[in-house]
Parts: structure tokens; sequence; C-alpha cells
């Protein structure tokens, strides 16, 4: 009996990790109408009763700004062009950092964000977290990083109820995607830690500050030369690798 029924447990175990993959494997061609923490916020807002409706328009990769490309990669995750969906480096220094009593850091790739941000709910639990895993790793295997920049810039979170970089220039700037500068750009980047508590118009004292470093690291990193190594699927050699950790720290 009990072998029937870890048996049978298996197979719909199974069946919905094979069911998982269907949208991670048509999103690779496909526009994302939206995602799970969309679903969520109006969730939410219709709970507190409030006005606020979700904003989001989908925007293809040749149509956002090279400015807003960099400018996320070089606050979010400045190995996104090398590793596999997870920054063991950045993993271990987030790890001594914290062990060291220093406020809390979190060390999410890219891919990781796209994930959570895509398929799942926020919170932390470990379940989410192996499902996070989960979808991380085969959103690594089916799509090019091209693809995952361009989900992230349009289902990443700017304010409330502002998703998707187009909504976002829009509501903050006026502007479209396409014709974002390079400091429009490096505020919105640098909000996304806490899109909701900062704004990219209003920027405090501490957002001009990591937004100043946002465009200095984007600088370096190589700009529109690391978008076509990544774009052509060729990581960045080590020489022109940048660490940017400690740096960071002086931000605070």
């Amino acid at each position: 009996m009990l072998k029937k029924l870890l048996r049978t447990s298996a197979r719909w175990l199974l069946y919905l990790m094979v069911l998982s993959l269907i949208p991670v494997i048509l999103l690779r061609w496909i526009p994302s109408p939206g995602s799970t923490l969309m679903v969520e916020r109006w969730i939410e807002f219709r709970q507190q009763g409030s006005d606020v409706n979700i904003r989001h328009q989908w925007v293809p990769y040749a149509n956002i700004s090279d400015s807003i490309k960099m400018a996320v990669i070089a606050g979010e995750d400045q190995r996104f062009a090398e590793h596999h969906g997870f920054d063991l480096k950045a993993i271990r220094a987030a790890m001594e950092h914290n062990l060291e009593g220093g406020s809390l850091r979190g060390a999410s790739t890219i891919s990781q964000q796209v994930a959570k941000n895509q398929f799942l709910w926020s919170g932390r639990s470990w379940v989410r977290k192996g499902l996070e895993v989960w979808f991380t790793a085969w959103i690594e295997v089916l799509w090019p990083k091209q693809r995952i920049l361009e989900i992230y810039l349009n289902v990443a979170e700017w304010d409330q109820g502002v998703f998707g970089i187009d909504a976002a220039a829009r509501h903050h700037f006026n502007v479209g995607a396409a014709t974002l500068s390079d400091r429009q750009a490096a505020q919105l980047a640098a909000v996304l830690p806490s899109p909701i508590r900062w704004s990219a118009a209003r920027p405090s004292d501490y957002v001009q500050r990591r937004a100043t470093w946002i465009q200095r690291q984007a600088r370096q990193l190589g700009g529109r030369h690391y978008l076509d190594q990544m774009e052509a699927g060729r990581p960045r050699p080590d020489w022109l690798r940048f660490a940017y950790w400690q740096e960071r720290v002086s931000l605070k």
C-alpha cells in the first residue's frame, strides 16, 4: 500500500514538474501578458479598497534603451552574462557580509528575480525558494540571456501598480522606454531594491548617490560592448570583471 502511494505521488510530482515547464517554454517566444506578482498586487489593492490600477505594457527588447539594460545589470547583477542563474561568488560575499553583522544583503541574480516575479509569490519560505531554484535553472537552460533581460525589464515593479520599463518610464519621466537617458535609467535602476519606498522621479540623496554609482559601474562594464557580448552568448573575460561588492558598502 505504501509503495503504491509513493509511486502515485512520484508520478503526480513528475506530471506537475513537466506541467510547470509549459509557461517557461511558451515565454521563450511570446510576450509575457503579466506576472504572478502583478496578480498579487491587484488582489492587495482590491482588498485594501485602493483605486490603484496595474499599469503594464510589453515592450520588445529592440525598443528598450541600452541605458536601462546596462543600468539594471550594473545595479542588480554585474555577472549576469557569466553565471548560469546563480552567482556563487555574490552569494558567498553576501553570506560573509551578513555574518559580520552588517545590514542584510541578498544575492539574487536577474534570472532568479525573473523566476520569482514571473512565476511565484512574494514572501520567504523554503518551498518558494526551492521553486525559485527550479524555475531559474530552466529559464537559464531554455532562454538566452537577452530574453531573460527582456522579460525582467517588462515585469519588474517600479512603483505601486507600475510594472515594466515602459510604464515606469512614462510614470516617472513621461518618456518611452526607448528614449530613457543614462541618468533617468540609473535612477530607475537605483530604486529597484525598494521601488515603493523610493522614487526615481524624486530621488533622495541616497538614490542620487546610488544612481551615480550605477552610471559609473555601467561605463566600467563596457556599455554597448557588454550587451553585444551578452547578446552573442559570449561571457566577458575575467580581466573585464569589476569587483563591486566592497564599493556598495560605502553607499549605505
